[in-house]
Order: structure tokens, then C-alpha cells, then sequence
């Protein structure tokens, strides 16, 4: 089971031998990812074994070491994850039973990063698992992590100390908790209260506290899904009733709650909470879906298309030899893909980047810049203004017997690529060799679930990038309904959108992924500034008939 990773050199690990197990007790944080330490997601890149304590530890693994979902019957990539969580019989395990998880596979000579929510030595079993180890005679770590305590409320907007106010008290509820020991104004943060607020404010009040006295809760906290009630000792019982407030919350106690008001920050962002529609791979979605979670958003990534190799690939082969044997002055990248594309050849083939040496690369965009940049190259040419085909043309030279030896231009696309591109280059007296480098085809239909939320409006928003992603989208899946905020690339973009039965809401002023989110965030913003000015409740557009959407356009 080791990998031949080393064993940590500090501590009490100069004692053990190489392969010898070890256990890194790793603190996840309170839900949020981005709140692991560098320290945790380096042990979890080399870890032969992951120990998981809730169901969400094995998707986060995954995703931050970039795994593919498990596939039944076929062997995992990666470390092997085992809940220490839940036995078979699908019941909490008990201290001692998670240590005996944690110990089997450190004694058979493995990495093992036990992962714990929050911090392992905070109000988790982590001393527990670690005296196992001790017993064991295996060497440990802890590797501290953002503790609940501390996140929750400072994700909405209530600190807990102030300097006016210094001391805070934590306390985890329970039928044996003397609240008479918390009559002082100290901040409490109350741990497992939800079930129990009611008795526990009344203990308060009778214990000498002010019925006035403001109280927050906060559920799942650091997360899109975090939601807070602020209220009173007097009336925190049935205003978490009427919110539904259920367990994982925080609760905080004190003065220091009047301060959310001005510092909340999280639950304010301009798309907190929206359910964002992204009409792309998982792959093609990366910098677009984590600028909407920059936002607040929930990105929901479906694929329209489906990139696969062209029907004829003896076309391909023979463009990629004429390469190497120098048929070309020039290659022009029109997207991601076709870079992709390419690349797989030259693996295919054995070749690498120096293959390029005398060839003049161009770009349609940065984008595609930045694959070919990945590649160890530099593209040449990328267009100076609108990052299409026009924009390239507008900047491509004209052919120059004298300047330029050889007339011909590669130019790997997808087999749907317009002829724009190829008769303007022959304008400019260039020859082109049109190679389909890759077929566009229609992705299968999403699982019913989806298909149903897009059409009944419990997405919030979709982001369209191409045309195609409308066309596409609307094929597999039926039309967003109208409560659904419609956010465009560009002109083209919203002409096709629109020539499908769609309101465009937000169209981006440059035709660049990143900038149409912002684009989106702007409108997300204005909209909730309206509201807070009319004095209604923030909502998001799933939450609103469509008859009250205000028909805005951000331009």
C-alpha cells in the first residue's frame, strides 16, 4: 500500500523508519474548501490512504486532487478513502472505532491523512484517534484547521470580540449546562443549540440576561447554502422556527451580533446562493464556474457538446507531417480544442514543441494564448481588438512574396467552423488547408433532475458562451424558463438566444468568459440594491414569479 512517499522528518517522526505508517490528523474546515491550509491539501497529495468523517470529505479529496468520480467496478485513481465516519451498518462509529480505522492501515505501512471537520483538536475526536496511535505506537501529526467556532460567524458578518467586548464563551448545549454561569454580557457561541434555543434563551433571561439581548444563527455555515436569522433572546425560538433553522448551525450570543448588520459580507455578495446554469464541460467550465463561486454563485456545469475525433483522420495526419517537414508559414489556433487537438497528435506521433521551430502561431484569443502558452509555445499573432475571426483577420498580414517564403496556412478547426476565417485569409493571398481537427457533436440530455429544474425555473441563471451552447442546450434539455436570468458572451450570442424565445438580460461587453460573469455579477448587484431600496426581501429570480422580474439589460 506505501507509494514510496517520504514519512515527515520533524518531531517525533526522526524516530520512525521510512516505511513505517504515519497518520496526519488534518483539519477540512468548516465546509468551505478554499479554507484548507496548504499544509492539509499537500498531505492530501500524498496520502496513500484518506480516513473521510462526513459523506461531502470524499467529493472534496477528489475534486482538489483532480480525481475522476469512481466508476463500479473499476479501480479508483488516487488514494484509497475509507469513511471513519459510519460502520456498515450505516451508525456512527465511536471513538474507538474510528481509531481502529485510522490505525489499521498506518500499521501496514501507509500515509494515512485522517480528515476531521473543522480542527482536530477542537470539539472533534482527534485525541482521542491520536492516543490510539500513541498505543499503536505510530507517529502523528496535527495539522490545525479553520474551526466553526470562529468561520461561521465571521462569514456572517458578526465578530466575536471587539474592543469593547473581550471575552467569549463556547459552549456546546446540553440538558446539563448550567446557563447561571452566563448571565455576564460575555459573547457566547453556542455549539448543537438549534433544537434547544428556546429553553436555553429562557435559562439566559432567568439567569439575569436581557431578553433584548441580540442573538444570530447561523446554518451550514461558509457555505453558498449559509443562511443567518438575527434576533433577540426574546424572539430567537420562533423566528428560527419560521426560518427553519436545522442543525449544522452556530449560534452567537451577545452584543457583538448588532455589528452584522454593517459587516456582512458573504451572504451579501451580488450572486449568493444563485443556482447558475454553466452550459459547458467540467474541463472548458474551470476559470468561469470559480469566478461565479468568487461571486456567491453555485455553478452547475452540463455539457452541450461533445468534443470527439473527426470521422476521417488520415486528413489530420497528413497536415500534422506537412508540418514537420515545413509546408507552413503559419498555424491559427480558432479555439481550446483545436490546440488540444493538435497536441494529441504530436504525442501520438512522438513530436514535441520543437516541431514548431520557424512556424508563426496565431491565436483567436487569449484563451487559447494561454493553451498554446501551457504548451511551452508563444503565439505571435493574437488579436489586438475583438477576440474572434474578424479580429484576427483585421490583424493577419498580407502575404509578402519576398517576406514570406512559403504562402500556406494551417488551420486546424472543428468540422462546424464557418468559411469567414478561410476566405479572408485567401483575400489576404494566403492558401489554407482547412483541416477538421475535431468533430462539435451534441452532448447526451442531462438526468431528468436537471431537465426539470432548467424548464420549471430553479436555476437562477445560465451563462451562454457560444451560440451553439443555445442551440445545443435548448435541444438536450428544452428552454430556461422565463424567471431565469439569460447572461450572453456577445451579439451573436444573444441573436441566437433570442431567436429561440429568449430575453437577454445581460450581454457582455467583450467577449471573454471572465468578463461575462462580471457582467452578470453587475446585474446581480443592481438587482439587489433595488430591492433593498424598495424594502423587500432579497431574493434570487427562482424565488420570484416571473411577472415581478424587472426586464434589465446590462450592457
Amino acid at each position: 500500500m506505501t507509494r514510496g512517499k517520504s514519512t515527515p522528518t520533524t518531531g517525533a517522526a526522526e524516530s520512525q523508519s521510512p516505511t513505517r505508517g504515519w497518520v496526519s490528523f488534518v483539519g477540512s474546515g468548516p465546509g468551505d474548501p478554499d479554507l484548507l491550509t496548504v499544509r492539509a491539501v499537500d498531505l492530501l497529495r500524498q496520502a496513500d490512504v484518506v480516513v473521510t468523517e462526513v459523506p461531502e470529505h470524499a467529493g472534496l479529496v477528489r475534486s482538489l486532487l483532480g480525481l475522476p468520480e469512481p466508476v463500479e467496478g473499476e479501480p479508483e485513481a488516487g488514494p484509497e478513502i475509507i469513511d471513519g465516519g459510519f460502520g456498515e451498518d450505516g451508525q456512527p462509529l465511536t471513538h474507538a472505532a474510528r481509531g481502529k480505522v485510522v490505525v489499521r492501515p498506518a500499521k501496514k505501512g501507509a500515509r494515512v491523512v485522517r480528515l476531521l471537520t473543522g480542527d482536530p483538536f477542537l470539539y472533534a475526536s482527534g485525541p482521542e484517534e491520536a492516543q490510539a496511535c500513541v498505543k499503536a505506537g505510530l507517529g502523528f501529526e496535527i495539522v490545525p484547521g479553520v474551526s466553526s467556532v470562529a468561520a461561521v460567524p465571521a462569514y456572517a458578518g458578526v465578530p466575536l470580540t471587539t474592543k469593547d467586548h473581550r471575552e467569549v464563551a463556547v459552549v456546546t448545549c446540553g440538558e446539563k449546562v448550567d446557563w447561571s454561569h452566563y448571565a455576564d454580557n460575555r459573547t457566547l457561541v453556542l455549539l448543537s443549540a438549534v433544537g434547544m434555543i428556546g429553553d436555553i434563551s429562557r435559562a439566559l433571561v432567568e439567569a439575569g440576561r436581557s431578553p433584548r439581548t441580540p442573538v444570530a444563527m447561523t446554518r451550514v455555515g461558509t457555505t453558498t447554502e449559509q443562511a443567518t436569522v438575527t434576533s433577540t433572546l426574546e424572539h430567537i425560538a420562533a423566528d428560527a422556527r419560521a426560518a427553519r433553522m436545522a442543525p449544522p448551525a452556530v449560534t452567537v450570543v451577545g452584543d457583538v451580533v448588532n455589528l452584522r448588520e454593517t459587516l456582512s459580507w458573504f451572504e451579501t455578495k451580488p450572486l449568493f446562493g444563485w443556482r447558475v446554469l454553466v452550459p459547458r464541460t467540467k474541463e472548458q467550465a474551470g476559470s468561469l464556474s470559480a469566478r461565479l463561486r468568487g461571486y456567491g454563485a453555485v455553478p452547475e456545469e452540463v455539457p452541450t457538446i461533445s468534443v470527439e475525433p473527426p470521422r476521417n483522420p488520415q486528413q489530420m495526419d497528413k497536415a500534422i507531417r506537412g508540418l514537420v517537414e515545413g509546408r507552413y508559414e503559419w498555424i491559427a489556433f480558432t479555439s481550446v480544442n483545436a490546440v488540444k487537438a493538435v497536441r494529441e497528435k504530436f504525442e501520438e506521433y512522438g513530436l514535441d514543441a520543437r516541431a514548431f521551430s520557424g512556424l508563426k502561431i496565431a491565436a483567436v484569443g487569449d484563451k487559447t494564448a494561454q493553451a498554446i502558452a501551457a504548451w511551452g509555445l508563444r503565439a505571435d499573432l493574437v488579436p489586438s481588438g475583438e477576440q474572434s475571426a474578424a479580429g484576427l483577420l483585421a490583424d493577419w498580414p498580407e502575404y509578402d512574396e519576398v517576406l514570406d517564403p512559403i504562402n500556406r496556412v494551417f488551420l486546424p478547426r472543428a468540422d462546424i467552423a464557418t468559411e469567414n476565417l478561410v476566405a479572408g485569409l485567401v483575400d489576404l493571398g494566403w492558401e489554407c488547408d482547412d483541416v477538421t481537427a475535431y468533430r462539435t457533436v451534441r452532448a447526451a440530455p442531462p438526468p431528468a433532475p436537471t431537465r426539470d429544474a432548467i424548464k420549471t425555473g430553479k436555476f437562477d441563471a445560465v451563462v451562454f458562451t457560444s451560440s451553439s451552447t443555445v442551440r445545443n442546450l435548448v435541444g438536450i434539455a428544452g428552454k430556461p424558463h422565463p424567471s431565469t436570468v439569460i447572461a450572453v458572451i456577445g451579439p451573436a450570442t444573444a441573436k441566437t438566444a433570442e431567436e429561440h424565445g429568449l430575453r437577454v438580460d445581460v450581454l457582455s461587453p467583450k467577449p471573454d468568459v471572465e468578463v461575462l460573469v462580471d457582467a452578470l455579477a453587475d446585474f446581480g448587484a443592481a438587482r439587489r440594491a433595488a430591492m433593498v431600496e424598495a424594502g423587500e426581501p432579497v431574493t434570487r429570480p427562482s424565488e420570484r414569479k416571473p411577472s415581478a422580474r424587472r426586464k434589465a439589460r446590462t450592457q
